[in-house]
């Protein structure tokens, strides 16, 4: 049987918040399951071992630029790019007709969708959760779950020299926004804090912005250098095993906080300005919330109150 899903939400978080689902999907159907997503999910670098999923198809489509798949012309291709797998059922997690229209036009036979036209307040979690038990009698409850294979991870302790006698941390530095971004100096005092009491090295992951480089600096400018390694020249594909090999994540609310608890690691997610539920929906997060709030949303703009104490205590707290 071939299935396909449809996720087209924008990102690496909201990709991998909708796995649970996908397992459930292909247990029931004995069959692993496609996905159509957003090219900016990079799902290719990261479930390519993952047995419950099959192929990868990307969704060519963007607000802004003309792409494959925008407009009228873009949804001809898109079926034509469906078509030749010849799915036997497609799951739709979004309310959109135009999903609707090509899933039928692409010669696919049981389409199954969120109900049309209610797009908004839709909530990341309860909302695929109700569309799952209703439509497939499933109920989920299961973290995200990213598979890599054992004798790569094992390789990958060669390549980055990690030393197992060592309590191997990543530090997920970066951030899709300046408002996600803890400043160096939080995660500097969370280093001294950490160093003081463990042997320890810490994988700095980030992107290549501005922004997150001057954070990637200072840390590095610090006197703690020595006890960090920078991952911002690795690809994607390369990090995911060596954050298979930490003992644990202390992340921004960054693709590495998402990818990190899905691979089993006990994660520390510092959440200064999303909604609460990206940084707790796993059994694997520990969220931070900024000092003096009750809860985070966006424009709580809090990155200067998350207090590297809480932090470390919260660290302390995993490890014993």
């Amino acid at each position: 049987m071939k299935i396909l899903a449809v996720q087209s939400r924008k990102g690496i978080g909201d990709n991998i918040i909708f796995l649970p689902f996908i397992k459930a999907l292909s247990n029931k159907f004995n069959s692993p399951i496609s996905l159509l997503v957003k090219k900016n999910s990079k799902a290719d670098q990261y479930l390519y071992q993952t047995s419950y999923i099959d192929k990868i198809i990307f969704l060519e489509r963007d607000n802004e630029i003309k792409n494959r798949h925008d407009g009228l012309l873009g949804s001809l291709n898109l079926i034509k790019d469906i078509k030749k797998f010849n799915f036997d059922k497609i799951i739709i997690f979004n309310s959109s007709l135009r999903y609707n229209l090509i899933a039928k036009f692409s010669g696919i036979k049981e389409v199954f969708q969120y109900p049309l036209f209610q797009k908004k307040q839709q909530h990341i979690t309860e909302t695929p959760k109700k569309f799952i038990k209703e439509k497939f009698e499933l109920t989920v409850k299961d973290d995200p779950e990213i598979e890599i294979d054992d004798m790569i991870a094992q390789e990958t302790i060669e390549k980055f020299q990690i030393d197992k006698k060592e309590i191997n941390i990543l530090l997920g530095i970066g951030g899709s926004g300046p408002t996600k971004r803890i400043p160096a100096n939080t995660f500097i005092k969370v280093i001294d804090k950490i160093s003081k009491i463990k042997n320890c090295k810490f994988f700095l992951a980030t992107g290549k912005n501005e922004e997150e480089q001057v954070i990637l600096s200072d840390i590095l400018s610090s006197e703690f250098s020595g006890l960090c390694k920078p991952l911002d020249n690795f690809s994607l594909r390369e990090i995911m095993p060596l954050i298979k090999n930490c003992n644990l994540s202390i992340c921004n609310d960054t693709s590495f906080s998402h990818l990190s608890a899905a691979l089993g690691v006990k994660t520390i997610t510092l959440m200064a300005d999303t909604p609460l539920i990206y940084g707790n929906y796993s059994s694997k997060m520990f969220p931070i919330i900024p000092d003096g709030e009750e809860t985070v949303s966006h424009n709580t703009l809090g990155k200067e109150k998350i207090s590297s104490q809480k932090i470390f205590d919260k660290f302390i707290e995993i490890i014993n």
